[in-house]
């Protein structure tokens, strides 16, 4: 299972968010490099990296750093935030991203996720941002009306192969991954799924490999020190 240590940037600063909600923004690091550095150290491959200007305004003021992440530390970087347009996958491309998530943009404007699977093939992967099962959008402020089991099934059959599943209320909260979800989840579509939101302790990783998931992001629980990011590496096995 690939453990996906996460770095959120806003202003080039490392912050941390509790549900998404941009009015609890905090800061929890200076330099973005120096964090990726820590991963790397515990054995990460991989950084799920959110764009927090990009998703909210659409500028890409940290880019530049996002780049000299992935050339400082050569780490595979999964990128999120803001990615609405071809235009934009190609501004992301050009940063050296290994894989770029769209999230609102494929509730939206599936057709554009079908043009970017043709384009960049299992480079992309969709974030399923759900609560109470409903998936979310714009910040994931405003209702899709669309079952998150509904719309995995039509990003699968469009020909993604990766899911970032997200159940929003244990976003940051420290309180253990959305494990019925996640299940259903694995039942209805064949994709790699990977599990954002909840991750508290080395026992979620653990339980999370037991259920046989692609990969699992950790976030507030790195940062609140709750988890050892080099046990978990170890629990998750072979990284790519």
């Amino acid at each position: 299972m690939i453990i996906e240590p996460a770095i959120d940037l806003k202003d080039r600063k490392v912050v941390r968010l509790h549900k998404g909600d941009f009015d609890t923004v905090h800061q929890v690091a200076d330099d973005p490099v120096m964090v990726a550095k820590d991963f790397a150290a515990a054995g990460a491959k991989v950084i799920h990296m959110v764009d927090l200007d990009g998703a909210k305004s659409g500028e890409r003021v940290n880019a530049a750093m996002i780049a000299k992440v992935i050339r400082e530390t050569g780490m595979k970087v999964e990128l999120g935030g803001g990615i609405r347009s071809m235009a934009d996958l190609e501004a992301v491309d050009a940063m050296g991203v290994w894989r770029m998530v769209i999230g609102s943009a494929a509730v939206t404007d599936p057709e554009f996720v079908r043009e970017a699977v043709l384009r960049y093939g299992d480079r992309i992967a969709v974030g399923v941002d759900a609560k109470d099962g409903e998936v979310k959008t714009a910040g994931w402020v405003e209702g899709s009306g669309l079952d998150y089991l509904t719309f995995s099934k039509s990003m699968e059959r469009i020909g993604v192969k990766t899911l970032i599943f997200t159940d929003i209320d244990t976003d940051g909260m420290l309180s253990g991954p959305s494990y019925e979800r996640l299940i259903r989840l694995q039942e209805a579509v064949s994709c790699q799924i990977v599990a954002s939101g909840g991750v508290s302790c080395n026992e979620d990783i653990a339980k999370l490999k037991r259920m046989g998931l692609y990969g699992a992001i950790i976030g507030k629980a790195y940062y609140a020190g709750t988890i050892d990011l080099a046990e978990a590496v170890r629990e998750g096995g072979s990284q790519c």
